[in-house]
């Protein structure tokens, strides 16, 4: 099947008949001969319905061709497309087959672009081959001409000079292309003028073109012209032997099998050797006889197929559904290949994971198992679970909301730090917890108390206790210098009473400063009070 979206059509087209190739497996197998006659053209619509929907390729070789080299302003883009599509119109009116190739700018004035408008000038020649094809929907992808494809040739015939003449024997007579740094400037069609005849008709062939292009001032005076004649392989020796080399004119006898390497020019060239023969055709026998040259050119099309020389027109656009049928079967291959590989993926998938499932399953068991079998050897317990579950809320929340001094003392200590001047002397931490006091039963004294039960507060259930702490400090300061210990003391006390639900009460000040104490000593006089600039606080927090 991929065989048959992979073969080719090839249609060799000359003035007076037509040769159908078939391109399969890399091998050129025909052709089968159609005159260009009412008769030919029915045999050729039979050919076309047996040959279902292979993509066709036309290669024409005819005397009607033209070459005319123009120089236009250089205009890229969009506008340049409209200016060189309007100046081929009005070059060649009379037929669609007409093209514009852009080979290079001028060296001189403005720098215009040199282009070569070329056009098959007699349709007719043509048209009903191409109608045929449109009528049977067969993919024509393209129309090509014989002179174009010389540039393939030169390639592989690696010939690279500035001037060069290619000479080569098709099926309809001499062409002569000349090619001037790579780019094809003229071409003619000598009909009936074989170069296996005398060295003399080709000397002479020659002698005329070059004048031509002397003329047209492609060629200057001096220019050495190389002739490359390409040759089939029982007259390249003759030639060779035979042609002579001028000042001006230097000969490379090139022979077709020797264009490419031999593995692969036997099968690049050869043909079947029986045609195929189809319906009407007339195998190798009908008029002219293809060459060894047409065969190059047509495997060289069939290989690698460059963009279409000439419009195709509406018979083309059969080539371009041919072309998204492909894109849509390639695409519904690459996707069933992609969902093939997904369902394999997927199907590894699942038992890989039925696998994993069943060894967590029999894990599972083995592990209920052991459980059951340890359980059954300890006494049975009442809701075990619930109460562990209990225990281990409560030890969190005495743990979170107890009635511990190290937050506290780490706020006064804090503060401490933003005070300097403060020594710390004594601290007395409690918690306000409402708890049952000594209570003294026959009150009889020296009597033992009992101690009430304690509350669940002090472990700080439900809520966190109140708690309460006694600091005792003094006010490291000079001497005698009461207001700065009395600033001290109260700046300290704000800082505490700014802690978050923190309250402070001053208990007792570094000096008595009421008004109904009496006042002793004398100013400036030292004192030995050792409680001088002590003060004590009482500091509430309610977390």
């Amino acid at each position: 099947m991929f065989a048959n979206l992979l073969a080719k059509q090839l249609f060799y087209v000359t003035s007076d008949q037509l040769h159908a190739y078939q391109w399969q497996h890399g091998t050129l197998s025909g052709p089968d001969v159609f005159p260009a006659t009412r008769a030919g053209l029915d045999d050729f619509l039979a050919y076309l319905d047996s040959q279902g929907g292979r993509p066709a390729y036309l290669l024409t070789d005819l005397i009607e061709e033209d070459f005319t080299r123009l120089l236009l302003p250089h205009v890229g883009g969009r506008a340049g497309r409209k200016l060189r599509a309007r100046r081929l119109v009005q070059q060649y009116r009379d037929t669609p087959y007409r093209t514009a190739h852009v080979q290079g700018r001028s060296e001189e004035g403005r720098r215009d672009d040199m282009v070569l408008f070329t056009a098959l000038t007699n349709p007719l020649l043509l048209t009903p081959w191409v109608d045929a094809m449109e009528l049977m929907q067969t993919p024509l992808a393209g129309i090509y001409s014989t002179a174009l494809m010389g540039r393939d040739v030169l390639r592989l015939a690696t010939a690279r000079h500035r001037h060069i003449l290619l000479v080569t024997r098709q099926a309809a007579g001499l062409r002569q292309t000349y090619f001037r740094a790579g780019a094809v400037k003229f071409s003619r069609l000598v009909h009936g003028t074989p170069v296996a005849g005398p060295v003399r008709a080709l000397a002479e062939e020659t002698r005329k073109t070059q004048q031509f292009l002397t003329s047209v001032r492609l060629l200057e005076r001096g220019d050495v012209l190389h002739v490359v004649v390409l040759a089939d392989p029982e007259l390249a020796a003759g030639l060779s032997a035979g042609v002579e080399n001028g000042a001006e004119t230097i000969y490379r006898i090139v022979s077709v099998d020797t264009v490419l390497p031999a593995p692969r020019a036997g099968r690049l060239f050869g043909i079947a050797d029986q045609p195929a023969a189809g319906p009407g055709g007339t195998g190798a026998t009908g008029g002219a006889v293809a060459s060894a040259t047409d065969t190059l050119m047509l495997s060289l099309l069939a290989r690698q197929a460059p963009a279409s020389h000439y419009p195709t027109g509406a018979a083309g656009n059969y080539y371009r559904l041919w072309r998204v049928r492909l894109s849509l079967f390639a695409s519904s291959v690459v996707l069933a290949a992609a969902g093939v590989a997904w369902s394999v993926a997927n199907v590894a998938s699942h038992v890989i994971a039925r696998d994993h499932a069943e060894a967590l399953q029999s894990e599972t068991r083995h592990y209920r198992a052991s459980y059951n079998a340890s359980m059954s050897s300890m006494p049975p317990t009442v809701d075990k679970t619930a109460n562990m579950r209990a225990a281990v809320s409560i030890d969190r929340m005495v743990a979170r909301q107890g009635p511990w001094p190290m937050q506290m003392v780490g706020m006064v200590s804090a503060t401490l730090e933003r005070s300097p001047q403060i020594r710390l002397i004594q601290l007395d931490w409690r918690a306000a917890v409402p708890g049952a006091p000594t209570v003294s039963p026959g009150g009889a004294p020296g009597a033992a108390g009992l101690v009430a039960p304690t509350s669940s507060f002090a472990l700080g259930i439900p809520t966190a206790p109140q708690q309460t702490l006694r600091l005792q400090a003094e006010v490291v300061s000079a001497p005698n210098d009461y207001r700065r210990v009395l600033g001290e003391m109260n700046a300290f006390a704000q800082r505490l009473a700014g802690m978050p639900r923190m309250s402070v009460e001053i208990v007792q000040l570094p000096f008595d400063i009421r008004p109904n104490v009496k006042l002793s000593g004398s100013v400036g006089t030292p004192t030995t009070n050792p409680d001088e600039n002590k003060f004590t606080l009482d500091i509430t927090w309610t977390p």
